[in-house]
């Protein structure tokens, strides 16, 4: 055995009595070779051995064969955006110029430059942080496509937060891949970020080592390792008592006493007693004390600046680059400096030497270190380390650093780092306007409510109504965000008025281009929440609309033409109104514009245009790798698609649009989702477990909201009278009448509960109140002029008159619905009328259109309609054909979607990066369509899939881009 020399650090790392961890810690490593990614809690006061601990397993051999990236989170660093990150990642030697060109950053991937390097993340930063995210998931799921990943993150209390945001993602994707996650941190200290921390540690349910004192048995190894011979039991006792059995403490200790010569005898143990329990900041101290005074210097320089170039410890310390070699050799014989690296050999010596200094010469030398940092070139994020741990800034230039810092943060993606640093520039500029409106920016997705509040502040301290108006657009988006729109509303009608009143009638374009900023803004907000939408709906008809060669003129014009359209007035001028927004030359086009024009045009039967403008935000969401953009828009699609009678194809986008938010944070919020997917479920005759999707619906207050809510109840009343409970069912479709009053949407088209609850009271028996339904939705359908709501009407207008007149009406509902785009209500309406033919004893013509009702059925996938037309055509006397039956019938929605990629030769990953979930559920998927179809791998599915899928109209931009890069 090597004995450890007197002043060696080699005491210091010393690992003893960690047996027990050191055996976990390789449990979960061999757990994680069989694809069960895990998570780690390590944590233990300062100088308890967790930097020891970590450094032997993953040099040991339960790591071996394994990727192992390990990292240190460092204080001057904690406020940098990706600190951690790039401390766990940069064992992977992506440099800047490398990372551009390194295979591992190849497609999604590429999209964690921004944390790795100096690459901007994107001028949006409400939207840089999850592209970011993401592509950093996929950099390591290329690692762990090659063996499996060991990710060790020491001192994580001063790790940033959205290093910490990128574990939780990673392991919120990883269930079944090859990971193991080790965090480690002191117990004693306050983490730069509790809340993402306490969040990640609460949700992901890690295993907690709590590191102990040294029990009797490994004190007295550790004795043993440094006084050779017998030792005192009463010495080893004292040794223990005294150090706390803190191993760094207890090295120290041990150092000491045998560098004065003690022998560890009963004379030995009343040395250790006098030395005491601080020894090492005593030991520190009087190091320094006893060297000359450079040696001290250099020794604070690096404490300030930590592991840095001698050059800067030199100028720092204000001696020449020789002496500060010469200083650090010394500090390294003296055992407190690493052998390895220009660093101390623990923090705990770092805090010692630092304790020393009085706070005003720490301040300086801080201020120092920034202002070397600066004139060596160093990033601003670099500098700000060193000024965020000033007690006051009270230096002008230190401000702008600030700013250049958060700004450097924001463009990589980590947007609470910049909020930190400008939270200090306030304390120097408390009336600063500006900076608020760049804080709340920053903040408006991850911390709304702080938003709201400094942009309060803002509003107040503002005297410019240009500034206020401004203020008020970005302080109402974010009340979407927090759903409390009437309190953004009521600020946006306030800042109209106030750029109206200054502005005069003949503005300059800038002025103009802000005042329809505005207005745009107050409808989109307004539009959201039934206490609000009248008011705007008021606004909206009063308004002209404009030309839409703007982004806020097209914002104005997509919301003018969706709250006119819910008066049901002229469907086709609606119609020429969102193709006019759509298609506004030399605009971008972005969501906020989209969804409002795909949602006009599915109004007035244009289901071409409308499934175009949808393929246009789900390009936008891949493109951005913004994912709620995404699921936003694949759940709007899934209820086009069942709209038009694309059931499976509905099916589909909602199950992949539930399966991408079962792994994000905010899923348990999301509405259309469910409702999509509870929709789909009752026409395939799951009624209850759609009831069970909309149980999931967590959203507080849901009657408040337009859109949503009445989508909610539909989706539950429907599921009701699949189920057989008529009453209630009856009841829901009647209270979402009562709430489209209430928000005074009179659209016959926008929800038909009126057309379900006829025909639902007529089942009841309550003919007379059927016929009021049937009345209520004929007037509004002959204004609105649409072939799918008058053909709704007269369907409605027949299921009400169990007679003659009823066939009628319900023989014209068939030749409308013909002409429209709703196959799926054609079919019912088919079924309605052959069961009022054999209701009038003509069989035969309920045999022609029962039949009629049963193909319909079987192509658009109605399993629940075709079923009962089936049943009541043997009813009329009629023989049920053998219905053709696809394999796709056989495969669920998610398992149709990614069959069709597969069989065009898109890869495995490729799919995964597609539709936002992980390599290993795509496996899943395929697995089980090989097993349904009884094919043995890829090449063997176009053979089989003889129909291929199809998504409608025609087949979105985000399948051709998959294929593409197939």
């Amino acid at each position: 055995m090597t004995r450890n020399q007197p002043g060696s650090p080699g005491l210091l790392t010393t690992l003893v009595g960690r047996d027990e961890e050191l055996h976990t810690l390789a449990r979960h490593a061999e757990a994680a070779r069989a694809g069960r990614a895990g998570l780690i809690l390590l944590h233990g006061p300062a100088g308890m051995g967790k930097t020891s601990l970590l450094r032997a397993f993953t040099a040991g051999g339960a790591c071996r064969g394994m990727t192992v990236l390990h990292g240190t989170c460092g204080e001057t660093v904690a406020g940098a955006g990706y600190g951690g990150v790039r401390e766990l990642l940069g064992g992977l030697g992506l440099s800047d110029e490398e990372a551009r060109h390194s295979p591992l950053l190849t497609g999604l991937a590429a999209r964690a430059l921004p944390a790795l390097t100096d690459d901007p993340a994107g001028h949006d930063v409400a939207t840089a942080a999850y592209p970011v995210l993401h592509g950093l998931y996929w950099l390591a799921a290329r690692l762990m496509t090659e063996r499996p990943l060991v990710l060790v993150l020491d001192d994580v209390h001063w790790c940033d937060e959205r290093s910490l945001a990128w574990i939780d993602f990673l392991l919120r994707r990883a269930e079944d891949l090859p990971l193991l996650v080790v965090l480690a941190l002191r117990s004693e200290a306050e983490p730069v970020a509790p809340a993402v921390l306490a969040d990640l540690t609460a949700q992901r349910r890690p295993t907690v080592l709590g590191l102990d004192p040294l029990g009797p048995d490994a004190v007295r190894e550790l004795v043993r390792r440094v006084f050779p011979g017998p030792a005192a039991a009463s010495f080893v006792e004292r040794v223990g008592a005294v150090s706390g059995g803190n191993p760094l403490t207890l090295a120290r200790l041990l150092d000491e006493l045998r560098t004065e010569g003690v022998a560890p005898d009963d004379a030995g143990e009343r040395r250790a007693a006098e030395v005491g329990g601080h020894v090492l900041a005593r030991s520190v101290r009087s190091l320094l004390a006893g060297r000359p005074p450079w040696v001290r210097d250099v020794a604070r320089a690096l404490a300030v600046l930590g592991e840095e170039c001698t050059e800067l410890l030199a100028a720092l310390a204000g001696v020449p680059a020789a002496t500060a070699d010469e200083a650090l050799l010394v500090l390294r014989r003296a055992g407190i400096l690493a052998t390895d690296r220009i660093d101390f050999v623990h923090d705990v010596v770092r805090s010692a030497v630092l304790d020393d200094i009085a706070p005003p010469a720490l301040a300086e030398l801080r201020t120092g270190a920034a202002l070397l940092l600066s004139d060596a070139g160093r990033p601003s994020e670099e500098l700000a380390g060193q000024l965020m741990l000033l007690p006051e800034l009270d230096q002008p230039w230190m401000a702008g650093v600030l700013r250049d810092a958060a700004a450097q943060a924001e463009s990589r993606g980590a947007p609470e780092a910049g909020v930190r640093c400008l939270y200090r520039v306030l304390e120097v500029e408390p009336d600063n306007v500006a900076v608020r409106i760049h804080m709340a920016r920053a903040l408006a997705e991850i911390n709304p409510p702080e938003a709201i509040r400094l942009l309060k502040e803002a509003r107040s301290l503002a005297t410019d109504v240009r500034t206020r108006a401004q203020v008020a657009v970005q302080y109402g988006f974010t009340c979407l965000a927090v759903q409390e729109s009437p309190s953004g509303a009521r600020m946006l009608a306030e800042a109209l008025d106030e750029l109206e009143a200054a502005l005069g009638p003949e503005p300059g374009p800038a002025d103009r281009e802000l005042r329809t900023l505005v207005e745009s803004a107050l409808l989109i907000v307004g539009a959201d929440e039934k206490a609000t939408i009248g008011t705007v709906r008021e606004r909206a008809a009063r308004l002209t609309a404009p030309p839409g060669d703007t982004p806020a003129e097209r914002q104005l014009l997509t919301m003018t033409t969706v709250l006119t359209a819910m008066d049901g007035r002229d469907a086709r001028a609606t119609a020429d109104q969102a193709r006019r927004a759509l298609r506004a030359p030399g605009v971008e086009r972005e969501p906020w514009s989209l969804l409002p024009a795909s949602f006009a045009l599915a109004l007035a039967d244009e289901i071409t245009d409308a499934q175009y403008a949808l393929d246009l935000m789900l390009q936008y969401g891949q493109d951005n790798a913004a994912v709620w953009t995404y699921v936003l828009a694949l759940s709007t699609r899934a209820l086009l698609h069942h709209d038009v009678g694309a059931f499976p194809d509905a099916l589909a986008d909602a199950q992949t649009a539930m399966e991408i938010i079962g792994e994000e944070r905010w899923g348990d919020s999301a509405v259309l989702p469910r409702v999509a997917l509870a929709t789909a479920l009752v026409d395939r005759g799951e009624p209850e477990r759609a009831e069970r999707v909309l149980d999931g619906i967590t959203r507080d207050r849901l009657e408040r909201f337009v859109i949503e809510y009445h989508w909610y109840l539909m989706a539950r009343a429907h599921a009701r009278w699949a189920s057989g409970d008529l009453h209630g069912a009856l009841a829901l479709f009647l209270a979402c009448g009562r709430s489209l009053e209430e928000a005074r949407v009179s659209n016959a088209a926008f929800v038909p509960w009126w057309a379900e609850a006829a025909a639902l009271s007529a089942v009841l028996d309550r003919h007379g109140q059927a016929r009021e339904l049937a009345a209520f939705g004929l007037e509004s359908a002959e204004r609105w002029g649409t072939a799918s709501s008058l053909g709704l009407a007269r369907m409605a207008q027949g299921v009400a008159r169990p007679d003659g007149a009823g066939i009628e009406h319900l023989t014209e509902a068939v030749a409308l619905l013909a002409d429209s785009p709703a196959r799926g209500m054609e079919a019912r309406a088919e079924l309605l009328l052959g069961n009022a033919h054999l209701q009038a004893d003509d069989q035969r013509a309920a045999r022609e259109h029962l039949r009629a009702a049963a193909d319909l059925a079987q192509r658009c996938g109605a399993v629940s309609l075709g079923d009962s037309a089936r049943k009541l055509l043997v009813s009329a006397g009629g023989r049920v054909r053998r219905m053709a039956t696809s394999p796709l019938d056989m495969l669920t929605g998610m398992e149709r979607t990614v069959a069709d990629l597969a069989r065009t030769g898109v890869s495995n990953r490729d799919i995964a990066e597609t539709l936002f979930v992980t390599v290993r559920t795509i496996e899943t998927h395929l697995t089980s369509v090989y097993r349904k179809l009884g094919v043995a791998g890829r090449t063997e599915l176009s053979t089989v899939l003889e129909t291929r899928i199809t998504f409608g109209p025609q087949s979105p931009a985000w399948v051709s881009q998959a294929r593409g890069r197939g």
